[in-house]
């Protein structure tokens, strides 16, 4: 899929963008004509449409959601992270190594108390431990770590509330 040119480019959705983004968020591997049933169009302008949002950038990818408890035993942990210093050069390589390790499917640069949320999966406990311990000896810049275990998961939406985001925005 194709990047929107500026950054922070939006583009105009009307009521027909927003129930294919709806549409293709509940089943990335619909058909043309079923898309077209759901969002009140004929195949080709559905799709037409449908190729228009994936060159604005808006639909980024289409992935396959697992089922990993049918797979393997797995922990998810919740890591938080503060490094030592703040400069620009630390948070690059933080960031740089964070983005080659597997285990680590999620982080985000938060303001706050900490520098960064880490969600892991690992196979248990103890791969997380030695998962952290690998990333404290390479020594990029972690000072504290708190770690958190996630004994449920209540929600795990992949779906983004993108009509009601609009709502909000345009005071609707």
């Amino acid at each position: 899929m194709a990047s929107p040119s500026r950054k922070d480019a939006q583009v105009k959705l009307d009521a027909i963008d927003l129930k294919i983004l709806a549409e293709i968020q509940r089943d990335g591997r619909i058909t043309k004509l079923k898309l077209a049933e759901k969002v009140g169009l004929s195949p080709t302008p559905a799709w037409t449409r449908l190729a228009r949002l994936e060159k604005s950038g808006i639909v980024a990818g289409y992935h396959a959601r697992l089922n990993l408890k049918s797979v393997a035993p797995f922990a998810t942990v919740l890591m938080e992270v503060t490094l030592a210093n703040h400069r620009q050069a630390d948070f690059d390589r933080f960031e740089r190594v964070i983005r080659d390790v597997p285990q680590i499917v999620a982080c985000w640069s938060v303001g706050g108390g900490i520098d960064y949320m880490v969600k892991v999966t690992a196979r248990d406990i103890d791969a997380y431990q030695r998962l952290v311990d690998q990333l404290l000896e390479r020594e990029i810049g972690i000072d504290r770590y708190f770690t958190y275990i996630v004994t449920k998961t209540v929600k795990d939406e992949m779906a983004l509330p993108v009509a009601d985001l609009l709502r909000e925005r345009d005071g609707d």
